[in-house]
């Protein structure tokens, strides 16, 4: 297995593509396929039946981020190397759903986690992928969080003020709408574009006044003496839900339905995992982390996790998820962050709860 944080590719070369050149590059069929065609029975206990490792490539790559939710789970026990024995799964290390995206717009990726406001930018451009899973319902996970010595104590004193956050991510998001509600000028607040990591560099040297970002930097930063003002889970009351997604190619998902499958069922035994032995849970979690198990199990906790019975419903794959990405867009749209909306039906169609259903 490999992994890389992104030095190549940033959000802010995201903004720089135009649609006419993102269309260009799914024109040339970038998009990754796979390569062959291996038959077999997955070893792992979570497959339903026989064909559900059927038919998968050679390789499968995975982009994911260092967010305390199940795909990090798999990605520790080594779920996917067994339930793909004849396989080369390779994980990639992103720091951003707007990597993710350059990732999946240059064929680098096969499957990736974005946050559901890059996911409806996405689809908005369009990049040609579906969301077969939830990751997570975000929560008290992403926060806006200042110095607890600034003298800011509402989102209203945040004027005049550097305020941090990865430009097209769902902290991003949630950032701009909680200034929206506040009726707070977002242009009268200096929101610079950083990466997590960048995030708490530019915290500890006295660079910005807050940030809006999810953990495990959320925690660094409240550790190092931050003050939380909003969390996504206020946001998420008055109707700005934001969550993790999953997104796999409409290529790869066409051609090897029965992997997407056998990889959605991997999701779900992880989530189960949480309910049943949340010990082993932060444990792997805490590895990959690089955090104690305590505070691995904290970190998780602050986000919602959903089977994937639970996932069919109408609240989410079943049709809330769809709702959810064109009210996304369209906020984006109204902020300056796209350039159109495509029709409903795009985003519909994108959400697909089949996998989940034939896992569950």
């Amino acid at each position: 297995m490999s992994t890389h944080r992104r030095n190549h590719a940033t959000p802010r070369l995201a903004r720089r593509l135009a649609p006419k050149l993102i269309a260009g590059v799914l024109a040339t069929g970038l998009l990754l396929t796979g390569c062959g065609d291996d038959k077999d029975t997955a070893s792992d206990s979570t497959t339903k039946d026989s064909t559900a490792a059927a038919t998968a490539p050679e390789k499968i790559t995975i982009g994911y981020q260092l967010i305390p939710n199940g795909d990090l789970v798999v990605k520790h026990e080594g779920w996917l190397e067994k339930a793909f024995p004849d396989t080369e799964i390779e994980w990639k290390l992103f720091d951003s759903g707007g990597s993710v995206n350059e990732a999946i717009v240059g064929g680098s990726i096969d499957f990736g986690l974005a946050g559901s406001s890059p996911v409806s930018r996405g689809l908005s451009t369009p990049i040609d992928y579906q969301v077969p899973w939830i990751h997570d319902v975000i929560g008290k996970a992403e926060a806006l969080v200042v110095k607890g010595d600034g003298g800011i104590d509402s989102l209203e004193d945040l004027v005049g003020k550097k305020i941090a956050t990865p430009f097209a991510s769902t902290s991003h998001y949630s950032l701009l709408a909680a200034l929206d509600d506040a009726g707070v000028d977002a242009t009268k607040v200096e929101i610079i574009d950083a990466e997590p990591d960048d995030i708490y560099a530019a915290w500890s040297r006295g660079d910005i006044d807050g940030a809006y970002v999810w953990n495990p930097n959320l925690a660094k930063l409240v550790a190092d003496g931050g003050k939380l003002l909003v969390d996504s889970e206020e946001l998420s009351k008055k109707g700005k839900t934001t969550y993790d997604l999953a997104v796999v190619t409409n290529e790869f998902a066409d051609k090897y339905a029965d992997a997407v499958t056998t990889w959605v069922e991997q999701q779900d035994k992880a989530v189960k995992l949480f309910r049943d032995d949340p010990d082993a849970y932060a444990a792997a979690l805490a590895a990959e982390l690089n955090i104690d198990a305590d505070e691995a199990l904290a970190q998780a906790k602050d986000l919602i996790f959903l089977t994937a019975d639970e996932q069919t419903g109408a609240d989410y794959l079943g049709g809330g998820l769809a709702e959810n990405l064109i009210a996304s867009a369209k906020f984006n749209k109204d902020q300056g962050k796209i350039d159109a909306v495509q029709p409903d039906d795009v985003y519909e169609k994108a959400v697909n709860a089949t996998f989940a259903a034939k896992a569950g």
